[in-house]
């Protein structure tokens, strides 16, 4: 990949795709958009991948749209301004669907498209020191294509009150609404990151994809005939299948799967 705003590197089965403009705090454009939807569409289909880490340089994760952008937004057309939205619409849901879990390394602050990176992720591990924000209504906007993320992170109720004051919060209040799964010292990001990737490579490839597409397709369903139909059809259908007969059978007879080797 062809990356000018990104860095993207792969070590032992774990991806790291970096936000790397820090001179205007990881804002994203068109090009950036363009590139993460690429990159993880790249890695969603490398085998040899198990686990991607969003992360950033410089001392914010993501400040939202870039101010040049934006300024360019001021003259699009209609119809430039719906496919426009329609590829940050994508971009993130590439994030949000993709087969590898995501774990979003927040090193700073995340305002706005920012915050809506956080919440595409499976997995977010935040500094003590990192402030979030959904700004979009002090410029007369609404955080819309972010919404169906954040609501599912952060829940309705603290989305009515985040929504409309577009207030600044820190990291203890994104931990208690459910932004963020884990907050720690600055120094200690890296271990807390490299932790939880490395529990997640410990796991079966395949049965980790489908645990991720689990809660995808059941969140928020009312737990009817057909879900629960389809939960028997989904265990059915892992326990036959290569890796979830090697599993059972590494576990009973006390030896490592081959993902493990």
């Amino acid at each position: 990949m062809n990356l000018q705003r990104l860095k993207v590197s792969v070590d032992a089965h774990v991806a790291r795709v970096t936000l790397d403009r820090p001179d205007v705090r990881n804002a994203f454009d068109e090009a950036t958009i363009v590139e993460l939807t690429a990159a993880f569409r790249a890695l969603a289909d490398d085998a040899s991948i198990r686990v991607i880490v969003l992360a950033a340089n410089g001392p914010a994760f993501c400040a939202g749209a870039d101010l040049n952008w934006m300024k360019r937004m001021a003259a699009y057309s209609d119809a430039e301004n719906r496919a426009d939205a329609l590829g940050l619409a994508t971009m993130l849901n590439t994030i949000y669907a993709c087969k590898k879990p995501v774990i979003a390394r927040v090193q700073g602050d995340a305002y706005a498209g920012g915050m809506g990176l956080v919440a595409v992720a499976d997995i977010a591990i935040s500094t003590e020191s990192a402030h979030f924000c959904l700004s979009e209504a002090k410029l007369g906007l609404m955080p819309a294509t972010i919404a169906p993320y954040v609501i599912r992170a952060i829940g309705a109720r603290a989305s009515h009150r985040y929504f409309v004051t577009a207030e600044r919060f820190d990291a203890a209040e994104a931990l208690r609404i459910g932004l963020v799964h884990q907050v720690v010292a600055a120094e200690a990001l890296d271990a807390a990151v490299d932790a939880v990737a490395s529990s997640i490579v410990a796991n079966s490839p395949n049965a980790v994809r489908e645990c991720k597409q689990l809660v995808v397709d059941l969140a928020e369903k009312p737990i009817d005939e057909a879900l629960i139909s389809d939960t028997a059809e989904r265990i059915a259908r892992i326990r036959a299948s290569d890796e979830g007969r090697e599993g059972v059978r590494s576990f009973l007879e006390k030896s490592k799967p081959s993902w493990l080797a």
